[in-house]
């Protein structure tokens, strides 16, 4: 079984694939650009997820009012390792911060916020470990977009066919379906501060 808290994604030598749901506005220009324009928004965090069945899970297959539409984005990882280094956890953890204080003040100045949530199963279940969730305020934002990016798939066909796999009955073969995932190997130290391996 995976440990409590690490990071599985699809992922090679330059690139990490990261899911994300959005409204067919925002999908359709973006694919069209090759990168997010408006109506993106570069001025409220956008949140990054590595596990696709969370973003199943919280997105109801793609069947939720603007969320219906699932994009594949691959970044580099020179980015998304960036974005870790930048990150603090949305919750004080006594194995990490001396003090709650300690927490909140470098919770406050933090431009990436971090928060591990349970992974989740097939069908939907809550898992006994974690799944990452990386978001990023508007200061880095722009650098996700315009630096990070390296190109964005839509995967809203994948996601019907999978989702119309289960509802029939084809557990097995849904599985099939799904994009792999591994254990992303990350420093000791950015593992302390995010509480990987924990």
């Amino acid at each position: 079984m995976p440990v409590a808290h690490e990071i599985r994604a699809d992922f090679d030598r330059d690139t990490v694939a990261i899911y994300q749901a959005y409204s067919p506005a925002i999908a359709d220009a973006a694919l069209k650009a090759g990168r997010f324009v408006s109506p993106f928004s570069f001025h409220r965090m956008t949140w990054i997820k590595t596990s696709f069945l969370w973003l199943m899970h919280r997105s109801n297959w793609g069947q939720k009012s603007a969320q219906d539409r699932v994009l594949c984005v691959r970044v580099k990882r020179a980015g998304w390792e960036k974005a870790l280094s930048l990150a603090v956890l949305t919750s004080f953890e006594p194995a990490v911060f001396t003090t709650p204080d300690e927490w909140a003040v470098q919770f406050a100045a933090a431009q990436v916020h971090l928060q591990w949530d349970p992974e989740r199963s097939l069908r939907g279940a809550g898992l006994p470990y974690s799944s990452i969730q990386v978001g990023l305020s508007r200061h880095v934002i722009r650098e996700y977009v315009e630096d990070w990016v390296v190109s964005i798939e839509d995967f809203t066909p994948r996601v019907r066919k999978i989702y119309e796999l289960l509802q029939s009955g084809k557990a097995d073969k849904a599985k099939r379906q799904l994009p792999p995932e591994r254990v992303y190997p990350v420093s000791a130290e950015v593992g302390r501060r995010l509480l990987i391996g924990a």
